[in-house]
């Protein structure tokens, strides 16, 4: 199994810390707004990648976070929070806002067939935990305290800006006259660890006790505890989007080390960003999809999950409705595909050759594809190349249902075509007519099963029957 690891920015070799399990952390939602299509695309792939690992013989301990307090509108500590932010919109309380669109989130995650995380860690339900991993940086001596906030002093960890390749004095504040700034950091790049419930933030509506004051914890310190909480102190892999590189991603990893002496991540996997018509996705430009518009454009989920295996998760994708609509014809096709076989299994003798070579070779391909780096283009290429061999029915359904394990079409839930006993009866007389070389009776026999609204159609050794 190989993958890119930001950290290395190059493909290296898998393989976990622990034997066969692989410990998974995956930056969750920040449930302050609806689920939008950039979202499925990011947690379709973190679906494909634990399917993958499970698929060459992994098992995979997986947690996400819900963020549903300290997310601020701005990465660097600027703005307001986004939960209140969301409240404030609504007219609802922050508790119930977060309810409401942690819902929506898992919604739209089934509706996508992804497999939920072994854990679901809210974060306001392990501030303990943040606050005692404050309490161990504070012991170190990196961390400072304002009037504001308890803040990790970065200058103090010399590998800072590494995962993004940045250098510290690229780092800079934003300087636009509406963000607040606070005025006692040491360093731009400084993060909060804890905001203490004065100033802006006097009336945050979600607060705790604690040894800084009364007040709240910054973002990324949430990840970080919960993580070290439920997976140990080192991680095997941990996901996120591309945006998270410069800013939480190297947070993260600068408070975890700091506090362990450990390395916090050995596999950094980071997802490209969806556009949207060629445009970056915006509620201001009417391009902000959700799971209700692919249901009024009548687009089956699964049909956007298809569209997202064609691309490469750390290629920049570009989504439009034509080619959703392209990738739900596609998918109608395999369910048509998956129906014949079916039939085929049922009607097709049972002498056929299995190929044996063949289908090992066409299961090692899919393999190779995926583990190389998630090739998922390449791994419908051989979906596609084996429907086109001469593999028996039996075996392609086998295969396709083998390959569905990662691919998470649901194929094997679509409803079966089912044939009344008597039309298989009627095929079956056909076959024997063809055999004894009764042409004028074969003919008769199928013109009786489409007078019963089907068609039957003569494959390699059986036939199919489906409705007109």
């Amino acid at each position: 199994m190989k993958l890119y690891n930001t950290a290395s920015r190059e493909v290296e070799t898998f393989k976990p810390i622990h034997n066969k399990t692989v410990t998974l952390y995956t930056c969750g939602p920040t449930v302050y707004d609806e689920t939008h299509i950039g979202h499925m695309r990011k947690y379709t792939m973190d679906d494909i990648l634990k399917r993958t690992l499970k698929y060459v013989g992994y098992e995979v301990e997986h947690v996400m976070n819900i963020t549903d307090v300290g997310h601020l509108s701005g990465d660097d500590d600027s703005g307001e929070d986004k939960l209140e932010k969301g409240a404030k919109k609504s007219g609802k309380t922050v508790w119930d806002v977060a309810k409401y669109y942690t819902d929506k989130f898992f919604e739209t995650m089934d509706a996508l067939n992804i497999i939920r995380p072994d854990k679901v860690v809210k974060a306001t339900d392990h501030i303990k935990q943040m606050i005692d991993l404050v309490k161990r940086l504070e012991a170190k001596h990196l961390t400072y305290a304002t009037d504001e906030a308890i803040y990790f002093d970065i200058t103090k960890f010399p590998s800072y800006g590494s995962l993004s390749g940045q250098k510290l004095e690229e780092k800079k504040q934003a300087a636009r006259g509406e963000i607040h700034i606070d005025p006692n950091k040491k360093h731009p790049a400084d993060f909060a660890l804890w905001f203490k419930r004065v100033g802006r933030f006097k009336d945050h509506s979600m607060h705790w006790d604690s040894p800084w004051e009364d007040g709240f914890p910054g973002w990324h310190i949430e990840c970080s505890a919960m993580s070290m909480a439920y997976l140990g102190e080192t991680i095997d892999i941990h996901t996120g989007g591309i945006d998270h590189i410069p800013v939480h991603h190297e947070n993260e990893i600068a408070q975890s080390e700091a506090a362990t002496g450990n390395k916090f991540v050995r596999f950094w996997v980071h997802h490209a960003f969806l556009n949207v018509d060629g445009e970056k996705m915006s509620k201001s430009k009417g391009n902000y999809y959700t799971l209700e518009d692919l249901k009024k454009h009548n687009i089956d989920p699964l049909a956007i999950r298809y569209l997202f295996l064609q691309t490469h998760y750390r290629q920049e994708m570009n989504f439009t409705w034509e080619a959703a609509e392209a990738a739900q014809e596609t998918l109608e096709k395999i369910k048509n595909i998956v129906l014949d076989l079916r039939l085929s299994k049922i009607t097709s003798p049972q002498n056929q050759s299995p190929n044996v070579n063949l289908f090992n070779d066409f299961k090692l391909q899919f393999s190779k594809s995926l583990s190389q780096d998630l090739n998922t283009s390449e791994a419908l290429a051989v979906m596609w190349n084996m429907l086109k061999s001469k593999l028996s029915s039996s075996k392609k359904m086998e295969l396709l249902y083998d390959f569905d394990e990662v691919f998470g079409l649901a194929l094997k839930d679509i409803k079966k075509g089912k044939i009344p006993k008597e039309l298989i009866e009627l095929a079956n007389q056909r076959i024997e007519a063809r055999k004894a070389k009764n042409f004028k009776k074969s003919d008769e026999l199928r013109k009786q099963i489409e007078e019963k609204g089907y068609i039957v159609e003569d494959t390699d050794g059986g036939y199919r029957i489906k409705k007109k």
